[in-house]
Parts: C-alpha cells; sequence; structure tokens
C-alpha cells in the first residue's frame, strides 16, 4: 500500500460502511449513512490544520487559545456523488469555501470527459479537500486535481470512502503529493471499472436512480 493513504479504522466508519454496502439498505439510509461517514472521514482528513492563538475572555479570565489559521479551506466536490461527503464535511468545517468539478466517466474508455468547473478564489492559499466517495480508476480523481493544481491549488487533500489498488496507484503517480484519506482499500476493479466488492455506483445508490 501506498505511503500516502490513510485507512479510517474507527469502529464507527468500519460499521457504518459495512451497512452501506448491504445491497438490502435503502435509499434513505444509505444517503444519511454517507452524510455521518463523511463527519466521521473529515475529522482525520483535517487533523493538521494549522492553528494560531487568540485571545479570548471566558466568563472568568482572559485566556490564549487556539483558532484556525489562515484562508478558510476549499472543499471541491467531484460531481455528482462527490455531493454525499461534501454534506457531511460542512457540517465538521461550515466556514469552509466549496467548489464543484464536473467529471464523468465515460463508460468505453473509462476516461474523464469534463463539464462543469467552479473553486472558491485564492486556492493556492487554502487547504484543498477534494471529496468522491469511489475512488476507483483513479483517472477522474488526477483529472480533478489537474485541473485544480491549475487553478493554483498547492496544499491538497483527496477523501473518499472506498477506493481500489488501482486507483490508489494512479493517483500515487499522478500526484504523489496528494494524500488520500479513505474507509477501505477494496480488492479490485471489474473489467468495467467498479471496486470488488465495493458497494456498486454511489451516486445511484444516494440519489436512487439505479
Amino acid at each position: 500500500m501506498s505511503d500516502n493513504v490513510t485507512i479510517v479504522d474507527h469502529p464507527l466508519v468500519q460499521h457504518k460502511l459495512t451497512v452501506m454496502r448491504d445491497l438490502a439498505t435503502s435509499t434513505a439510509s444509505f444517503r444519511r449513512l454517507l452524510r455521518e461517514i463523511s463527519m466521521l472521514l473529515a475529522y482525520e482528513v483535517s487533523r493538521d490544520l494549522p492553528l494560531v492563538e487568540t485571545t479570548v475572555e471566558t466568563p472568568l479570565m482572559e485566556m490564549e487559545s487556539p483558532v484556525l489559521a489562515g484562508k478558510k479551506p476549499a472543499l471541491i466536490s467531484i460531481l455528482r456523488a462527490g455531493n454525499g461527503l461534501l454534506d457531511g464535511v460542512l457540517e465538521l468545517i461550515p466556514s469552509a469555501r466549496v467548489g464543484f468539478v464536473g467529471l464523468y466517466r465515460d463508460e468505453a474508455t473509462l476516461e474523464p470527459v469534463e463539464y462543469y468547473f467552479k473553486v472558491p478564489s485564492e486556492l493556492g492559499a487554502r487547504r484543498v479537500i477534494v471529496v468522491d466517495p469511489m475512488l476507483a480508476t483513479g483517472n477522474t480523481s488526477a483529472a480533478a486535481i489537474d485541473k485544480l493544481k491549475a487553478a493554483g491549488a498547492r496544499d491538497i487533500r483527496f477523501l473518499c470512502l472506498l477506493a481500489a489498488p488501482e486507483g490508489v496507484a494512479r493517483m500515487s503517480e499522478a500526484h504523489p503529493d496528494v494524500p488520500i484519506f479513505t474507509a477501505a482499500v477494496d480488492e479490485k476493479l471489474n473489467d468495467k471499472g467498479y471496486i470488488l466488492p465495493g458497494l456498486g455506483d454511489a451516486g445511484d445508490r444516494m440519489y436512487g436512480t439505479q
């Protein structure tokens, strides 16, 4: 496994992931669980955000205490499924700025096709957290990060629910400077580029479009 992959093995993360894998889990439950698990994953991906001391007045006395430093983080959702993770991360970091990268995977070539790009200003001064539930082939994620780097992003983290070894390898080759945070790295991809054993298409399960 690549050194830049962090597997979040917290018991609550693993339990919720197992329920999400289950074919019998309803669309409403899948959506709720994705929101819940994204908050737990966001805790890990934001662990090293920079801090600065500020002065506050408690009910008893004045003190120096830490607050987040610098520009607000930027959360970048890879549409459409990334929005399921985005909601939970925003619960944890409500002051974050939000952007969207619209990419879909051509089912014949498995290559990404771009249709939308809108991101916050001053990306170079922000921690950029890219969210997408599935890191499968890695082509879409790598292309999104290419675009973000071209827009000035330098401090980037990638957050996903599930990853395949092939996707991890592709991302590590294309962007070795981008740490990956995930709940699990599964066995492999099938011949259609889906993660096995996986949980199916995250977007379809989240929006009920199977």
